[in-house]
């Protein structure tokens, strides 16, 4: 039994220090926990992951700063603990949030420095440097979606080592997995969670969560790794990231701070009961998130522990940028504090999120950043706006731009320039500078796009959707911020109509390889957007005033959207760029700025930067649901 430990407890609640958890000198362990309430604490060592043998127990020692610790030998290395708890009225052994490694399925931690646990040369490993948000292209991502398909070609399936074969193909030969990353043109993988969470088990393949469901924040997922009871998700994960940065390609985090999978059985509730979470007025927990409470960031330690383990995922993994789910319900103060840190240590660092909450969150408005709020603070939001003007809403049979709805030009305009909201144009848009706005279509929530495009549009044909698809491509792409795309639309990813696949069958979920051969002319076509979007930096304008110098909307026929890029912008070689916009079914002739040689490089059927024909006029006739990029090649090549 524990004996009681008494001592003077210090007026705030907060601990400095960065030692709390396992740290590691050259012959000694230091175990230290934060609880304040605690009565007495000791902690548990055993032979294995799954309490079978006891081999030490050690009392953990009280301090003024609310801690409790205890030094150990470095003989307990690779062995596995759990943390006894003393509190008024329970006693609790569990693992202690700040572990940094466990064994299979979180129940025991393990006792490993993660420092010392990395591939060759990943010293050496480099961050993929940005000189602005805007020229990010950012494709979203499940692990197990990857490569869990028998066409992917690929061995490891659904795992992080899925990431470090490097010359997969499917059936046909079409390349897949990261050579299939490369060959499209992406700067950026966001990867669903791949931190531990609850919801899988970690020895069952063919368990399926997008795992929004967080147990402990600092250590990768078990259910990814080949053995999830050894330090092998610490070393493959690092694989992971490395072999990505070795193919130009940056790793994105997608966090969630606004809630845990547990609530009164949660690891922080066991530590500090009813600190780290919010409560309602009537004392029950607050439930910002839907899913049942609501993280109290604003609290001095919950903040520290947030930008600690965003720190430390910088650090210890190199990771190049985070999303944070349902952002509004982190606090204002705690973004804009990650967002310093992490910008301190990588200048090129992504910061975006969800400027929204599933209910109201038990924040002052004031205290929350939603649409607008994010403006100069380096934080960027996605834009529902202009993804509900391009396709309706997300899972509905309502018709947005793209499915030839009239009326919605003005919202495509706002978006075009990267909702910066030009007054003279009556745009009140909500970004400070384009950079703010992730432009999307669809994403891992809801109806994919060529889903939703079946609903929406019953009647049409596979033909039609195919050029509504590229059309909303077309404009993701040439418009002004940052283009966001879901795994997968570049070969018309479909989930068979499933609109919330969070824990649907691996058969849902899966990238379907095989549709990279049935669709390799769309598969080219997306390839071009990125590769015209990522040479011409006209589409990638970085300040407000750029894009209202440089950017001029044109006449055009009614229903349509036309504009121009002039003046060699941001320093592009094309001197004047069009990017016709036409959503219906008939022909439609815009009107050009000049009677000069134009040539076309993104038509109905072909993208990228090659003139795919030229022509001399001061009109062009646009096909039906089709966007026509041009430039004046007369300026560039003599014509």
């Amino acid at each position: 039994m524990f004996e009681k430990k008494l001592n003077t407890k210090p007026a705030k609640l907060y601990y400095a220090g960065d030692d709390l958890g396992l740290t590691f000198s050259e012959d000694k362990i230091q175990y230290k926990i934060w609880s304040p309430p605690a009565q007495a604490a000791a902690i548990e060592i055993y032979a294995d992951d799954q309490g079978c043998k006891k081999s030490a127990e050690f009392e953990l020692e009280a301090s003024i700063s609310d801690t409790w610790q205890i030094e150990f030998s470095k003989e307990y290395y690779g062995k596995y603990y759990q943390l006894r708890l003393k509190l008024p009225r329970k006693e609790y052994t569990f693992v202690d949030p700040w572990t940094k490694a466990v064994g299979t399925n979180s129940n025991y931690g393990l006792i490993v420095d993660p420092d010392k646990i990395h591939p060759p040369t990943w010293t050496h490993d480099q961050k993929v440097k940005l000189e602005d948000p805007v020229d990010a292209v950012i494709y979203e991502l499940h692990v197990k979606d990857f490569s869990a398909s028998k066409e992917s070609g690929i061995r490891h399936k659904g795992k992080y080592s899925a990431f470090t074969e490097r010359h997969s193909v499917n059936k046909e030969g079409m390349l897949t997995g990261i050579a299939h990353l490369k060959e499209l043109g992406v700067t950026h993988v966001h990867l669903l969670p791949v931190y531990d969470f609850a919801s899988v088990d970690d020895t069952d393949p063919d368990d399926y969560n997008w795992g929004y469901d967080p147990l402990y924040y600092m250590v990768p997922e078990g259910s990814y790794a080949s053995n999830p009871s050894n330090e092998s998700r610490i070393y493959e994960f690092k694989k992971m990231v490395k072999t990505l940065h070795v193919y130009g390609i940056g790793v994105i985090m997608d966090v969630v701070y606004n809630h845990t999978y547990h609530t009164q059985n949660s690891p922080f509730q066991k530590l500090f009961p009813n600190y780290f979470y919010r409560f309602t007025e009537d004392g029950k927990f607050a439930n910002a998130s839907g899913c049942g409470n609501e993280i109290a960031t604003e609290r001095e330690m919950m903040r520290k522990y947030i930008v600690d383990s965003l720190l430390y995922w910088s650090r210890e993994y190199h990771i190049d940028g985070f999303r944070f789910d349902l952002m509004a319900a982190v606090d204002r103060e705690t973004m804009l504090l990650a967002e310093h840190k992490l910008r301190k240590e990588n200048s090129s660092v992504l910061v975006y999120g969800e400027p929204w909450t599933a209910i109201e969150p038990q924040l002052h408005r004031y205290q929350q950043i939603r649409k607008s709020d994010q403006k100069g603070t380096g934080i960027s939001v996605f834009n529902d706006n202009y993804r509900n003007a391009l396709k309706g809403n997300s899972d509905g049979t309502e018709k947005g731009f793209i499915q030839g709805t009239i009326g919605l030009e003005r919202e495509i305009n706002e978006g075009v320039i990267g909702s910066i909201g030009l007054e003279e144009r009556r745009l009140y848009g909500f970004t400070l500078h384009p950079g703010e706005s992730i432009n999307y279509l669809e994403a891992h929530d809801n109806l994919t796009l060529w889903d939703k495009l079946a609903r929406s549009c019953p009647g049409a044909d596979e033909e039609q959707r195919k050029k509504m698809h590229k059309l909303g491509q077309t404009i993701l792409f040439t418009s002004q911020g940052v283009p966001f795309m879901l795994a997968g639309t570049e070969f018309l990813r479909t989930k068979f109509g499933d609109k919330n696949s969070f824990a649907s069958d691996i058969s849902v979920n899966e990238l379907k390889w095989e549709r990279k051969t049935t669709y390799r002319d769309h598969f080219s076509y997306i390839k071009g957007l990125i590769n015209l979007r990522s040479h011409h930096p006209a589409f990638r304008m970085r300040k407000r005033s750029d894009i209202k110098e440089h950017l001029h909307f044109i006449n055009s026929p009614f229903g349509t959207v036309g504009y121009g890029i002039f003046n060699n912008a941001n320093e592009d070689s094309w001197s004047t760029i069009l990017v016709l916009l036409n959503p219906s079914k008939e022909w439609n002739q815009f009107h050009l700025p000049e009677n000069r040689t134009w040539a076309i490089v993104v038509d109905d059927k072909e993208a990228g930067t090659e003139p795919i024909r030229f022509f001399h006029s001061d009109e062009v006739l646009v096909p039906p649901i089709t966007g026509m990029v041009i430039y004046a090649a007369d300026l560039v090549t003599g014509y």
